[in-house]
């Protein structure tokens, strides 16, 4: 007797089973280019995915370490300071400023402060110092104004670690302790000091006593430091380098100057003895390497408790109650949360729309390997496979591939950007691989949730849609709209919904053109009906039949055009910010000025051979002169109007007609010069009114001005008010060249200062340098990195939406273009037909991205300030503001349109290199 064939059974189909493992290695086999294609899209995606937690992070800790290395340790170093204790002896207040109890107070110091902030003890300085500078009564130190120079005196520890010996040696004591009463200490002083104050080795110099004889200090060395821009040398600046100073209510021509003398570690009671106030002192340097962005916030309350908090209350507690820690570092970390805070939306909204493309692909992916499986499944599903059977089966068969891919995109992640953390790039890409592993199994489960022989028929053109269609979209458009109604009013820093307003943006034109699409297609349809060529009706009955073929990848196209739109459209805000910035801060393409003086003769004839140099113009520029009636000095500039009209309209700043300035040669019924047409700012005209009215030059000469026209800018007077004249109007003395305007695409910077090498107090200023300037953090750079990456891993996306969409209906139009070629269609039909197949889809997405990217724009653009983005400062009138960019918007739209053109067209032309009656006998496997 014949045995019956058992039933396939869910309960057998599971991975470990040996039919399954069998069945995975054979199906491997068979699709080895399907899964290798399977991997190389989880591979990337993961990859992406982990790589951005971990470049957001290396931007953070790079932007945060380099606005703490731009600010000088002055500022970001925390001073804690106290005066000697109150005690019943001198000797114990002696005792209290000697090396020992200073050292063990420091250990309470830097153990006070807590982590995140870090210090750094090799930088953190300590010691004693006068906390007012001695008048030093040697005549030979310099005295700019007639006043003696002032010292102050610090007896700092750990110098011979900071320093290097130039001349002499290192300051030391007697045999005997120093006290109070010492009448001679030595010291040393930094080579700056020593050039500056000439002192030499062996010098002594003189300070007043406290109710004794004045201190004397002999210099026995001259040191370099070893790091003088470091937080030992930095945060009392005065110890490295001398500089001028003035007494509180004196003059501003009465300077003296400041210097400090860096006595031996052990000497510092001897400055009780003099009116100095000597104080305790203790610099806690942060550990600049040890700071992370991350802990932005956790770092300003630890600066906080320690400056004003927790850990001062303890420190008075333990060494002296009058003692007071402070420091700008608070400062520095809010100026930089504020820089993090107007850029960490904009790269949210990058992210959250690259991130839902590559979601988007997975789930096509995955709906593709369902629909091209759909036969086996349903036969499997006939033969009594389980839905949780078949559904681990088909996840083993993903994850064999998917899960090594996922893992081999997080090692290129972590092995290419080192020094982040891990845990967000392990969960990103995580995220990513489970979404490939549960694409294909959850569509299988439901498309094959009830066993059928065959699907109905799902026609674009006749299905209606569904109650539940409609409630999903009308929710999904009040959302984005809420969205983008609080980016209008709060701007981008708002909330997180607001990142999701550009995606959002794009789904409603998705679900809107998706219950469009029938529409044209059943009057093109009818209008097909009467033309005579077969290939249109063809492909509209084509386009009609495919179920479903509009939603999907119109969405996926849509999302990576406006993501695609968005971020070129920011890139392109960024870059014209800057070149307006560079372009408001220089004049021009280049500029040669000096302050004081005038320019050398000789030197337009110079920079005008250097090469890259298109035109320049010559103005006369001071900064005192003075209307009648004015209290203020007001900058005017002599020009010729010719030239400078045409730097105007070139630049874009201020233009006006050359006739309008140039000086009128006719007289006055009395005899005088009439007056000098004039452009000027708004705030001249408004105080000092149209004129005419006579303007006090330098030399003591004037001219007599009439302002013919009003102006916001001008080339040659960056920002602030102007008044701008015909140079020919003059005297002599004002009309001399003091400044060059330069025009050019391509000027050398390195020539331009080779050629005025020589001339006194010359500055050379280029648009392209002081746009340079205008990226001053990493935080800035890496965002600008980030859109360029979501821009392109956008353009990526679109083309695998393409290709994932042709993959998806590819046998089923080659079977139809091999049925047709039997008929007697020729190669050039079929490429017809084909791409008018393919073309309402693309030009559908091509559109629609194009609309989708000008409204969103539109939308979007009153609340997204770029300017924290684009410019070093944002205290700038000029608002960087988003701007729809037509290249942004315009070319990833036509490039979608073409590849959906030549897709097709490749594939007629294999279909066609492969012949009908292979095509077919494939078709009928």
């Amino acid at each position: 007797m014949t045995a019956r064939p058992e039933p396939v059974r869910g309960a057998a189909t599971t991975a470990g089973s040996p039919q399954v493992r069998a069945g995975l290695r054979t199906r491997l086999r068979a699709f080895a280019g399907t899964s290798l294609a399977l991997a190389l899209l989880v591979a990337m995606s993961a990859a992406l995915a982990a790589a951005y937690p971990r470049a957001v992070d290396r931007y953070e800790d790079a932007g945060l370490r380099r606005a703490i290395e731009q600010a000088s340790p002055e500022r970001t170093t925390v001073q804690v300071d106290a005066p000697p204790p109150w005690t019943d002896t001198v000797a114990e207040m002696e005792s209290a400023l000697r090396v020992g109890p200073l050292a063990e107070v420091r250990a309470e110091v830097l153990a006070t402060a807590k982590a995140p902030l870090v210090a750094d003890p090799a930088q953190s300085s300590y010691g004693v110092r006068t906390t007012v500078a001695l008048a030093a009564s040697e005549s030979w130190l310099p005295q700019p104004a007639g006043l003696p120079a002032r010292l102050m005196l610090a007896a700092q520890q750990d110098l011979a670690a900071h320093s290097r010996i130039s001349a002499g040696r290192l300051p030391r004591t007697s045999g005997r302790p120093v006290t109070a009463a010492t009448e001679l200490v030595e010291a040393a002083v930094t080579r700056d000091t020593a050039r500056t104050l000439n002192i030499r080795v062996g010098s002594v110099i003189h300070v007043p006593g406290s109710e004794r004889a004045p201190l004397a200090v002999r210099v026995t060395g001259i040191v370099v430091p070893r790091a003088p821009a470091g937080a030992y040398w930095s945060t009392q600046p005065v110890l490295r380098t001398p500089a001028l100073g003035r007494l509180p209510g004196s003059a501003i021509a009465d300077v003296h100057w400041l210097g400090g003398l860096l006595l031996a570690p052990d000497a510092g009671p001897a400055l009780l003895g003099t009116p100095g106030r000597p104080h305790r002192y203790w610099q806690v340097a942060p550990d600049i390497a040890a700071l992370n962005g991350r802990d932005l916030d956790r770092l300003a309350s630890a600066v906080a408790a320690f400056e004003s908090g927790p850990g001062v209350q303890r420190l008075r507690a333990v060494v002296e109650s009058r003692l007071e820690a402070q420091t700008n570092l608070d400062g520095v970390l809010t100026d930089h949360a504020a820089l993090r805070a107007g850029i960490t939306p904009l790269l949210l909204v990058a992210a959250v729309g690259t991130a839902s493309l590559a979601v988007i692909v997975l789930a096509m992916a995955g709906g593709v390997a369902a629909d091209r499986r759909r036969a086996e499944l349903t036969l499997l599903r006939a033969r009594g496979a389980s839905l949780p059977g078949l559904g681990l089966r088909l996840l083993a068969e993903t994850a064999v591939m998917a899960v090594p891919a996922g893992a081999l995109g997080l090692t290129a992640a972590l092995l290419a950007l080192p020094g982040a953390r891990s845990a967000p790039a392990v969960a990103a890409s995580l995220a990513v691989t489970l979404l490939a592993c549960a694409a294909l199994p959850l569509r299988a489960v439901v498309a094959h949730r009830t066993v059928r022989m065959h699907d109905g028929r799902a026609d674009l053109a006749s299905v209606r849609p569904s109650r539940r269609r409609t409630v999903a979209e009308v929710t999904v458009l009040v959302i984005a709209s809420g969205a983008v109604l609080v980016l209008r009013r709060q701007g981008s820093g708002s909330t997180a919904l607001v990142a999701a307003a550009p995606l959002l943006t794009g789904v409603v034109a998705a679900l809107l053109l998706a219950r469009l699409h029938p529409l044209p297609l059943r009057a093109l349809s009818r209008a097909a009906t009467r033309m005579r060529g077969p290939v249109v009706p063809l492909s509209l009955a084509q386009v009609a039949r495919t179920p479903g073929f509009a939603v999907l990848p119109l969405l996926a196209l849509l999302t990576a055009l406006t993501t695609a739109a968005f971020g070129g459209s920011v890139l392109a805000g960024v870059t014209a910010a800057r070149d307006r910035a560079a372009l408001l801060a220089v004049g021009a393409d280049g500029r040669i000025e000096t302050p004081t003086g005038t320019l050398p003769r000789t030197l337009p004839d110079r920079v005008r051979g250097l090469p890259g140099l298109r035109d320049m113009t010559r103005a006369s520029i001071t900064g005192e002169a003075k209307p009648e009636g004015g209290t203020q000095p007001v900058p005017l500039a002599g020009v010729d109007p010719d030239g400078y009209a045409e730097l105007s309209h070139r630049t874009g700043l201020g233009q006006f007609d050359a006739a309008s300035l140039r000086r009128r040669d006719t007289g006055t019924a009395a005899g005088t010069d009439p007056p000098l047409p004039a452009l000027a700012s708004p705030r001249v005209a408004e105080e000092y009114g149209t004129g005419p009215y006579a303007v006090l030059l330098p030399d003591g000469t004037s001219v007599s001005v009439r302002i013919v026209l009003v102006l916001t800018t001008t080339p040659a007077v960056p920002g602030g008010d102007f008044l701008i004249v015909d140079r020919a109007g003059l005297p002599r003395s004002a009309a001399r060249t003091t400044t060059l305007l330069l025009s050019g695409d391509t000027l050398d910077g390195r020539a331009l200062r080779a050629a005025v090498r020589g001339s006194t107090a010359t500055s050379v200023r280029l648009r392209a340098e002081e746009r340079a300037r205008h990226v001053d953090s990493p935080l800035q750079s890496g965002a600008e990195r980030l859109f360029g990456a979501a821009v392109a891993a956008g353009a990526g996306y679109a083309v695998l939406v393409l290709l994932l969409t042709v993959l998806r209906t590819a046998p089923e139009r080659g079977a139809l273009l091999a049925r047709l070629r039997t008929m007697g269609m020729s190669r050039s039909q079929g490429r017809r037909l084909l791409i008018l197949t393919a073309l309402p889809q693309a030009f559908l997405a091509t559109a629609g991205g194009l609309l989708t990217g000008w409204a969103g724009m539109h939308l979007l653009s009153p609340g997204v300030d770029l300017t924290t983005v684009a410019l070093a400062s944002s205290a700038t009138d000029d608002a960087a503001t988003l701007r729809t960019d037509p290249l942004s918007l315009a070319l990833p739209a036509l490039t979608v349109l073409l590849l959906a053109v030549a897709v097709p067209a490749c594939q007629a032309w294999w279909v066609s290199r492969r012949g009908s009656v292979r095509e077919l006998r494939m078709g009928d496997r």
